[in-house]
C-alpha cells in the first residue's frame, strides 16, 4: 500500500557530525541588550478613516494638547476632524546606541481609525521603563494592509491599523552602560545544555589560556575579562564570539494535529515495540422521500424521512514491529511501514511515547 503521510523531518537536534557553530550564534552576551520603547501620538493626514471622536474621546484630547503647544487656543471649540488618529508608537533601543542614531518604530491604532494608510506621524517622544525619554518618532507611516468599502461591502486585506516607519525614530539619550570597565561577563545560551556549556568553556580556555572561561551551569558560562589580558572587553569578545564549536540538544518529536505535521529530530530513538492500528467508520445518510396524496383527494403532500447506516471496520495494518535502531533514517522507516494517515500516526507516536518507548521529548501543539 502506497504511504500517504506528511512528514516533515527537520533535525531540532544536531547530527553526530554537525558542522561547528560560531558562538555568538549560541549565546547571548549578558548586558549587551536592547531595551522597549512606547509612546503615545496622533497621526494625521488620513483619507477619512481616523478615529470617530465620539467614541474616541482621547484623540480630542490629544489633538487639543498639540495644537495648544503649537499656541493654537481651541478650548470651547467643536471640532470633528476625520482626518486624525490616536496610536501607540512602539520601538526598541538596540544596544550601544548613540545620539542621532535613526532606529524603526511600529504605530498601532488605540481608537476606532479605519486605516493609517497614508498618515503622517506627529512629533510623538518614545519613553523607556524608567520614564525617561530616550527618543522621538516622526514621519510618514507605511501602513500593513489595504482597506476599501462602498454602501453595502467592505473588504480589508492584511492589517491597515498597524505600520511602520524604517528610521522613524532618532536616539536623543543614551543608556549609560559602562561596558568598558566590566571584569567579568557571562554568556547566557540560547537552548541551555551541560555538553554544549562544556565544549564553550573548553574552546574559549583553549583560545584565550586557561581560567579565562568557567561552566557555572547548564546555561551560562562566565568570563574573566582580565584573565584574557587583551586592551578592552570589547577585545575579548571580538574573539571569542567567532569561535565555534558542535553544540548538543535534546532529542524532541514535535507534532502539530491541525496540519498532520510532524518534526523529529536526529537524535530521536525508539525501543523494540510492536503496533497494531485500525479504525472503525461509521457512515450515516439520509435520502427523505417526497409522499404524494391520491389524485383528487383532500391529502397533504409530506416528506417521508429515510436513513440509512452502516459501520464500516477497516482491516488496519495488523500487528507491526518497529526494531530499536539507531539512526533517524532506520526509525522513520520502521514507522512507515505501518502506512497510515497523519492524524493516525501522531496518535501511534502518543501511544509509543505513553509506553515508554519513544526516547524523546514529545511535544503536541
Amino acid at each position: 500500500m502506497l504511504i500517504r503521510l506528511i512528514l516533515v523531518f527537520l533535525c531540532l537536534a544536531l547530527p553526530v557530525a554537525a558542522a561547528p557553530i560560531r558562538i555568538k550564534d549560541l549565546v547571548r552576551f549578558d548586558g549587551v541588550r536592547g531595551n522597549d520603547l512606547v509612546g503615545y501620538g496622533l497621526v494625521v493626514g488620513l483619507n477619512g478613516t481616523g478615529d470617530g471622536l465620539r467614541n474616541s474621546p482621547f484623540t480630542e484630547d490629544i489633538m487639543s494638547n498639540l495644537l495648544e503647544r503649537l499656541g493654537v487656543n481651541v478650548t470651547g471649540e467643536e471640532y470633528r476632524p476625520k482626518n486624525v488618529a490616536a496610536v501607540f508608537v512602539t520601538a526598541t533601543l538596540p544596544p550601544f546606541a548613540r545620539a542621532g542614531t535613526q532606529i524603526d518604530v511600529t504605530v498601532s491604532a488605540m481608537g476606532d481609525a479605519k486605516s493609517l494608510l497614508g498618515g503622517m506621524l506627529v512629533m510623538t517622544p518614545l519613553n523607556g521603563a524608567d520614564g525617561q525619554i530616550y527618543a522621538v518618532a516622526q514621519g510618514a507611516i507605511i501602513a500593513g494592509g489595504i482597506s476599501a468599502e462602498g454602501q453595502a461591502a467592505r473588504v480589508v486585506q492584511g492589517v491597515p491599523t498597524s505600520g511602520t516607519i524604517p528610521e522613524g525614530a532618532r536616539v536623543e539619550r543614551e543608556v549609560e552602560f559602562d561596558f568598558a570597565g566590566l571584569t567579568n561577563m557571562r554568556l547566557a545560551l540560547r537552548t541551555p545544555d551541560f555538553t554544549t556549556a562544556g565544549r564553550i568553556e573548553g574552546v574559549i580556555n583553549r583560545e584565550l589560556g586557561r581560567g579565562v572561561a568557567l561552566m557555572l551551569d547548564a546555561g551560562t558560562v562566565a568570563l574573566d575579562l582580565g584573565a584574557a589580558r587583551a586592551r578592552s572587553p570589547a577585545h575579548v569578545l571580538q574573539q571569542v564570539e567567532n569561535l565555534t564549536v558542535e553544540p548538543e540538544s535534546v532529542a524532541r518529536v514535535v507534532v502539530d494535529q491541525r496540519s498532520g505535521t510532524i518534526v523529529m529530530g536526529e537524535d530521536v530513538r525508539i525501543s523494540r515495540v510492536a503496533v497494531a492500528q485500525g479504525g472503525l467508520t461509521l457512515r450515516v445518510e439520509e435520502q427523505p422521500m417526497v409522499v404524494q396524496p391520491n389524485p383528487f383527494s383532500r391529502g397533504e403532500t409530506i416528506v417521508v424521512p429515510r436513513t440509512s447506516a452502516s459501520i464500516e471496520e477497516n482491516p488496519g495494518s495488523g500487528l507491526a514491529e518497529i526494531q530499536g535502531e539507531t539512526t533517524l533514517s532506520r526509525v522513520v522507516a520502521g514507522l512507515n511501514a505501518l502506512g497510515v494517515a497523519p492524524n493516525d500516526m501522531i496518535d501511534i507516536l502518543k501511544s509509543i511515547h505513553a509506553a515508554g518507548a519513544l526516547h524523546a521529548e514529545f511535544i503536541v501543539r
